[in-house]
């Protein structure tokens, strides 16, 4: 296939010497003169292993080239990448202005194509720089997105001293599009690539990097404040940190990363304040760790406040327990919502079809009483009784059956879903809102409508 690669620094120089060497016949674009003269010369524009050995190699045998001219680059490929930097500015936005220049010199180009174009972001961008892209192009062009030309995200995870092997085996390829044409294209360019072939929405893929790189730092972090809370009881943090990663049932895996409700139970609360205690009295300052609680606190009080903000004083919550499947109530976290409503004023309503208060011994029993002493006139066995008696129905745990209860229920109700009971295959409803996900149509449309606050 032929490639055009808009901006040869580091990514792009990465990617025009990786998908040379599948077979692509790659021509790099760049104001900078020198850099074309190097790639001109069978040399790399970056200092990376491996790099200067593919280069030469694909240069030598005619799969690389690179050029100042747009026009030239446009006319000779069928994909675009825009491959340009991305910088950060005083306030932690992006500078936008190279990617953006890039899209209207293709604009340009493309007046004069006149066959189907696809052009694929890989520079780190806001959420909404697609649809601004498209924009441009459409703009300079003249020319109709998704029947003349299309716009795809397609992220980089490359480590720098890693690059060639990450973008030769990578953990995934993604792509954000729904232009199955597109989709195609770019799953033959990267055929050769050991990974799963993925295609996403457009906003997912453009947060996506945002989300990985973000989680990478909250690791080394995370394992930085272990490792001084060891140094100060004289344990040996690398021993300790090898056998917490040898869990990747729990520890190292997906467990506990999707987004919903907040923390509760008898464990976590309980460790994670043994933990900050253990820091504390070793004279150990532990941000990242201490802020946790601070966050999970967070999530109840966000939950509370949209509660409030229905507008509906009759509240009826499906699931007590700390988690589905049991009927654990310490530290569960919806009983803190419950009994901020319940001193608000509020006609609560509670179903589990787990929990019966009656049954409940031991610390089970103390907690929820020491919170809510009349439980017992709030708690029901009969759902119908919940979901006819209330104007907002919160879902908090997940039950058989319970989403075909829910799509019974008429759109004058409020239905607040916290455990993603309401799957996308489900039809969209207006009275339907998530916690932490969109799910219609007046609960969506975030990543394509505040460009203008993230960028410079």
């Amino acid at each position: 296939m032929k490639i055009s690669i808009f901006g040869l620094g580091y990514v792009g120089c990465v990617g025009m010497g990786c998908l040379a060497e599948y077979g692509h016949k790659i021509i790099g674009v760049d104001l900078n003169s020198t850099k074309v003269d190097f790639v001109n010369n069978g040399k790399p524009t970056i200092i990376e292993k491996d790099i200067d050995k593919i280069i030469y190699r694909q240069w030598k045998n005619g799969n690389i080239s690179a050029t100042t001219d747009t026009v030239k680059a446009i006319t000779e490929s069928e994909i675009s990448f825009i491959c340009v930097g991305t910088p950060s500015t005083p306030t932690g936005h992006l500078n936008l202005d190279a990617v953006f220049a890039v899209a209207k010199q293709i604009g340009i180009a493309l007046k004069e194509k006149g066959t189907f174009h696809v052009i694929a972001i890989r520079s780190t961008v806001t959420p909404g720089t697609n649809r601004k892209i498209t924009e441009i192009i459409s703009e300079v062009s003249n020319l109709e997105p998704e029947t003349d030309f299309t716009v795809v995200s397609n992220p980089e995870f490359l480590r720098e001293g890693l690059a060639i092997e990450d973008f030769k085996k990578p953990s995934i390829t993604l792509v954000g599009t729904e232009n199955k044409n597109a989709a195609q294209i770019l799953k033959d360019v990267y055929a050769n690539v050991d990974a799963p072939f993925i295609v996403s929405s457009i906003c997912v893929a453009e947060l996506m990097k945002y989300a990985s790189n973000s989680f990478h730092a909250l690791k080394i972090t995370f394992a930085n404040e272990i490792g001084c809370i060891c140094k100060s009881l004289g344990v040996d943090s690398h021993e300790l940190m090898e056998i917490f990663c040898m869990d990747t049932k729990l520890n190292a895996s997906g467990a506990y990363l999707k987004p919903g409700f907040a923390y509760g139970g008898s464990c976590l609360p309980k460790d994670l304040k043994g933990l900050r205690t253990i820091a504390h009295d070793n004279y150990i300052v532990c941000p990242v760790i201490e802020s946790i609680e601070i966050s999970n606190e967070n999530i109840k009080n966000r939950v509370c406040s949209e509660i409030q903000n229905f507008g509906k004083r009759s509240v009826g919550f499906v699931g007590l327990a700390f988690k589905s499947g049991t009927d654990d109530l310490r530290e569960s976290p919806i009983i803190d919502v419950i009994e901020k409503l319940l001193g608000k004023g509020y006609d609560i309503k509670i179903y589990d079809k787990n929990v019966h208060i009656s049954q409940l011994t031991g610390a089970n029993r103390e907690f929820i009483l020491n919170k809510i002493p009349y439980i017992y006139k709030f708690v029901t066995d009969d759902l119908s009784e919940v979901l006819a008696g209330s104007e907002t129905i919160v879902v908090v745990n997940n039950f058989e059956n319970l989403e075909k209860r829910l799509m019974e229920i008429p759109e004058d109700k409020i239905i607040y879903d916290l455990a993603r009971v309401w799957k996308s295959e489900l039809p969209i409803r207006k009275n339907l809102f998530g916690i932490a996900w969109p799910v219609n149509s007046g609960d969506e449309n975030t990543c394509e409508g505040n460009l203008d606050t993230l960028i410079a």
